[in-house]
């Protein structure tokens, strides 16, 4: 669906009840009672798994796979599959800076990118009513995969160029398959940095926002947002960076009392979240969720630019029972404020 995101996410700003907006893609596995590994590998059923949540639940934008090992597969990097876990990245590819040197930057559509990038367009033609946003990983994140996600933590001290030689080549990359996504028909892209909320503040304003903003100033335009997700434990410390880069929309997870996130947050962009994913979503009950989501909506609500979602990416054997809990919270919320 063409939309001009701009105006989209300014009148999302202006209205009282806005759309529950959770970063919800791989629970589709089990409305399509097939597992996490042949959902990863073929693109009609990504695009028939996010038709199917659509059709499900009343999201306010339909999101791709938030498959976080994808991008450092086209780099080199082992991914572990599972039937029923998110892929994970379990050996790294950068081990001096003599590979850092060597890194090549991978052609977008080498391993898994290509068969995403057609899931989000297949999708963009069946899903007409909502925006449909891809997923793809923050440099600092990405990096932190290819390098090992501790050891990048002690080389941005003893080793700091070889870190940024990795990242420039993962915002590289990163640039060039965010623009395929808007070519493909995606209406945005939401950037996971989680790894960057790890970082003190001065790091992640060294070694993260910058790459970030690179990415959103090379890709962000009227038609095409950037919704940058973090959940970190460091956010609260590091928010006057992280709103410094721009991007059309902010996410946070749940490491972090969403309330606090709302000072300094620029008026005129959404900041969603963030119900539990893990604890409630996956390992609560309805009443638990319920219980969790309206603390949330009691906290945020009284926030213009507030939009309710999941603290991150929903697991995909998350109970339906309480990812339905989460949107029924909502409604009874806001049917008596």
């Amino acid at each position: 669906m063409s939309l001009c995101m701009k105006e989209w996410l300014a009148a999302q700003n202006k209205v009282a009840r806005k759309p529950v907006m959770p970063i919800l893609s791989f629970p589709c596995v089990q409305l399509m009672d097939i597992t996490v590994k042949e959902l990863i590998s073929d693109s009609r059923l990504q695009a028939a798994g996010m038709k199917a949540i659509a059709d499900r639940v009343p999201t306010g934008m339909a999101v791709s796979l938030m498959d976080l090992s994808v991008e450092a597969e086209c780099f080199g990097a082992t991914v572990k599959f599972s039937d029923d876990e998110v892929p994970t990245v379990v050996e790294a590819v950068v081990q001096d800076e003599d590979d850092a040197a060597a890194l090549a930057v991978p052609e977008v559509g080498a391993c898994r990118t290509g068969l995403y990038i057609d899931a989000v367009k297949e999708a963009a033609a069946l899903i007409t009513d909502r925006p449909v946003m891809a997923g793809v990983i923050g440099p600092f994140s990405l990096a932190g995969r290819l390098m090992d996600v501790s050891e990048i933590m002690v080389l941005c001290y003893e080793e700091p160029e070889m870190v940024e030689t990795v990242l420039e080549k993962c915002v590289q990359f990163t640039i060039n398959y965010c623009k395929a996504y808007k070519e493909a028909g995606a209406n945005g892209v939401v950037i996971a940095e989680p790894l960057a909320g790890m970082l003190s503040p001065a790091l992640a304003e060294e070694f993260s926002h910058p790459y970030v903003k690179q990415i959103v100033d090379a890709v962000q335009d009227d038609g095409f947002a950037v919704v940058y997700h973090n959940c970190g434990d460091n956010v609260a410390r590091m928010k006057d960076g992280i709103y410094g880069i721009g991007a059309a929309a902010y996410h946070f997870g749940d490491a972090v009392r969403l309330a606090d996130m709302f000072e300094g947050a620029p008026a005129d962009v959404l900041v969603m979240g963030n119900v539990s994913p893990a604890a409630q979503l996956l390992g609560g009950t309805p009443d638990s969720v319920k219980a969790a989501t309206l603390a949330v909506l009691q906290d945020c609500h009284q926030y213009p630019n507030f939009v309710l979602s999941s603290g991150c990416d929903i697991p995909p054997l998350s109970p339906w029972e309480n990812i339905d809990a989460m949107f029924a919270a909502a409604d009874d919320f806001y049917a008596t404020v």
